[in-house]
């Protein structure tokens, strides 16, 4: 655990800056809008220790899977994210030498993200000899325009001789992952033009011997400054510079803005269509005042607090976490596109591959569906479907019927290079079927499942009743070589989170079956045999359990080990996947994330309390936390039991994941879908909100630390404010239909003129 940043409730913000934690600083400070983002980085240079990165939503490259054998079906390369051409380069020089914080003496050191209003903010002041300059940067991506990047930095002389400043906006495509198993460059220029007050590289990913898309960017660059425009020579054929220079009397101060728009063929079809698009958004942003483009993006930077705002009274750091989440996910996804879906790392590093899990259906789904429209969690049901056909690819491959999603995709092909994620861990089939009942249960919204999401559940139940096999000696059905989501537990036979939700998909889509309409059912073409082999597999799948500790096991064999809890791992041996081989976590009882808790999180009201408190009593303390999912689940089923401190606890690990650095790897980015985890703890976990039966329940209790809570909620058309006191809960319709709300088993009847 690393704090490097002061606790406010709106703010990321630091005074000290230590190069050991230069890259934990530009993770924590990432921008984004939904269309492409970044991380921290220094724009006027910095030649110390840093990991420079640019991306761009839906741009990405097949590396190389590099093994020393192959095996059928083995995925052919792992899907990368670009780091895109470098459009924030912006170098300063005073009186000839270039600023860089490695290098210099400074002071008044100041880097602010501020997430009320999705701006970066960051100033310091150099000092040579007699030399005194200060140094202020603002910048944002912004969400009004979203092709639209925009940069100001400020310059005042604090010094009692005049002094020169040069400044050089610039955009560079020699640029480079730092994870990828190719030693080249990932872009070709196409064109560049270098102006008088602009400039402009439009680039294209270079060839792949894999057949999957190349793409091409555009950025231009427009410069508004009182500085004069002086005369510079292309530096070479990868980059564009403009330059502006000027002596700066004591005191004096001046300023210049960057504003880039960027554009990619993933929305035009030509060359000549994406250059012509690229200039004319440039002329279009170029008439507008820096504080338009400003007040456009924080204006809807408040339309979206005020509709998801979570508000924490008597714990700082509790309110800057959830803010933090919130903030990182809005950045990486708002739903305007269903081309595009949530990485794991956003637009904040490389880990992962900028690429899709199921850790959106798992973990973001929920989280959507509360705060924003219908429309937007709709869309990343729609990706799945747009992608069938890469996942019936993936089903062959392992020769298998129907279609297996991929564990990581940016197509709808498997691109993960670990065979024990990419064909074991095949639950992330059952999370998607999940997610569209998830998405149906709380809209009330059939228009989806009843047509495309019908075709999606019987594309995946077909896998599931060819990738089942039936046990004679048993007389059920058996799932074996498997991952489930501890992947701390390789190749296992019959984890139960997968069995009860491959069980749980065919009885859910032959539900759905008998809903359709007759078109669409003809279109499915699901024969009646084949429904009653579907159904024999519910009624005689195998779900391994004991009956002496009366808890489901998550696996064959699970309880052969040698089972303590964590607390006896030996000190400074944690997190052990940083301290352990792998073949010593294979062997030990520790569990990485929620496994038969994630089960249990997803039908929480299926199961008895006493049911609910067994299995968490049993797993809870043999559970590390290594991944970032998995506090959050933990704190609501916590909650649920009444162990308030355990949620709690387990509220601030997930809130404040990155923020204190608890698994030791946010240097490589942020853990974007974890950010979910903040809001699940809070309005499924404290406030114990549930849908039964079209109806939202809620049994809230009030942390002890806090004085009180609120947040609000989008439900079928409304806007609920919900707010807990330590006189008891308040609800408050803020728009919408009146609406009749279950309170600890009482009807509560909302009207926007009714306040609890």
């Amino acid at each position: 655990m690393k704090r490097i940043f002061e606790v406010q409730p709106w703010n990321v913000i630091t005074h000290t800056f230590d190069p050991q934690d230069k890259r934990l600083q530009e993770s924590m400070t990432s921008l984004g809008n939904g269309y492409m983002g970044m991380r921290g980085d220094f724009e006027e240079g910095y030649s110390g220790d840093s990991l420079q990165g640019i991306y761009l939503g839906g741009v990405w490259y097949p590396d190389k899977t590099r093994v020393g054998w192959w095996k059928n079906g083995y995925p052919k390369y792992f899907g990368k994210v670009v780091n895109a051409v470098n459009f924030i380069k912006l170098p300063i020089e005073i009186n000839g030498q270039a600023v860089d914080l490695a290098k210099d003496t400074f002071s008044d050191f100041t880097l602010d993200l501020d997430m009320q209003k999705g701006i970066l903010n960051r100033a310091f002041t150099v000092t040579r000899g007699d030399v005194k300059v200060a140094l202020t940067f603002q910048r944002f991506l912004s969400v009004a325009q979203q092709e639209l990047s925009v940069q100001k930095v400020t310059v005042k002389n604090l010094s009692d001789v005049s002094v020169d400043v040069t400044i050089k906006p610039s955009i560079d495509a020699d640029v480079k992952n730092e994870e990828a198993n190719y030693d080249e460059r990932f872009w070709d220029v196409l064109a560049a033009e270098q102006g008088q007050d602009s400039g402009s590289v439009v680039a294209k990913t270079t060839p792949n011997p894999f057949g999957t898309p190349q793409f091409t960017s555009g950025m231009e660059m427009r410069t508004v400054t009182d500085l004069k425009n002086v005369a510079v020579t292309q530096p070479n054929d990868k980059e564009v510079v403009t330059a502006y220079a000027g002596s700066l009397a004591p005191q004096a101060t001046t300023e210049l803005e960057k504003r880039v728009i960027v554009v990619t063929s993933r929305d035009y079809d030509t060359q000549d269509k994406l250059t012509s698009a690229m200039h004319e958004l440039s002329d279009k942003v170029a008439k507008s005042a820096y504080e338009d483009l400003l007040n456009a993006h924080t204006a809807i930077w408040g339309q979206r607090w005020a509709k998801s705002d979570v508000v924490i009274n008597g714990d700082d750091e509790s309110q800057q976490g959830i803010r933090f989440n919130l903030f990182q996910l809005f950045s990486t996804y708002y739903g305007e596109d269903s081309r595009l879906n949530i990485g794991p790392k956003g637009f904040t590093g490389e880990k992962y591959g900028g690429a899709t899990y199921w850790d959106t259906e798992a973990f973001a789904v929920p989280v959507y569906l509360g705060i924003t429209d219908p429309e937007v969690t709709r869309n990343l049901l729609m990706y799945r479907y747009k992608q069938l056909d890469g996942a019936y690819v993936n089903a062959k491959e392992q020769g298998l019927d129907g279609a297996l999603f991929p564990m990581v995709t940016f197509d709808g092909i498997e691109c993960h290079n670990e065979w024990e994620i990419t064909f074991e861990e095949i639950h992330r089939n059952g999370d998607i079927a999940f997610a569209i009942y998830n998405y149906t249960r709380y809209t009330g919204d059939t228009s989806y499942v009843l047509h495309e999401g019908a075709k999606v559940l019987t594309e995946i139940s077909k896998f599931w009743a060819d990738r089942v096999h039936f046990s004679k000696r048993n007389n059920q059905y058996m799932i074996h070589g498997v991952t489930g989501p501890d992947e701390y537990e390789n190749n296992v036979d019959n984890n139960w989170y997968t069995n009860i939700l491959a069980q749980w998909t065919l009885k859910y889509t032959l539900e759905i079956l008998g809903q359709v309409d007759k078109d669409t059912a003809k279109k499915l073409n699901i024969s009646a045999d084949q429904k009653a082999k579907w159904q024999d597999i519910v009624d005689r799948m195998y779900l391994p359990y004991d009956k002496d500790l009366n808890i489901f096991v998550q696996h064959d064999g699970f309880l052969d080990k040698d089972v303590e809890p964590v607390s006896a791992i030996p000190d400074g041996q944690r997190p052990i996947n940083q301290n352990w081989s792998w073949d010593k976590i294979l062997r030990s009882p520790y569990i990485k994330q929620g496994d038969v808790l994630q089960g249990i999180w997803d039908f929480i009201d299926d199961f008895t309390p006493e049911q609910k408190k067994s299995n968490f009593d049993f797993y809870e303390p043999l559970t590390v936390h290594e991944s970032s999912l998995s506090p959050a689940i933990h704190s609501v089923l916590a909650a649920d039991l009444h162990y308030e401190d355990k949620a709690v606890e387990l509220y601030n690990r997930t809130a404040r994941l990155d923020l204190d650095n608890y698994n030791n790897d946010t240097v490589d980015g942020l853990h974007i879908t974890a950010m979910t985890g903040g809001w699940i703890a809070v309005v499924q976990g404290f406030a114990g909100m549930r849908v039964r039966d079209n109806e939202l329940h809620f049994a809230p209790f009030l942390p002890k630390q806090w004085k009180s809570y609120s947040f609000r909620q989008v439900f079928r058309g409304r806007l609920i404010e919900v707010s807990v006191h330590a006189d008891g809960p308040h609800f408050k319709l803020i728009s919408g239909e009146p609406l009749t709300i279950d309170v600890a088993g009482e009807k509560v009847n909302l009207s926007t003129e009714v306040t609890e």
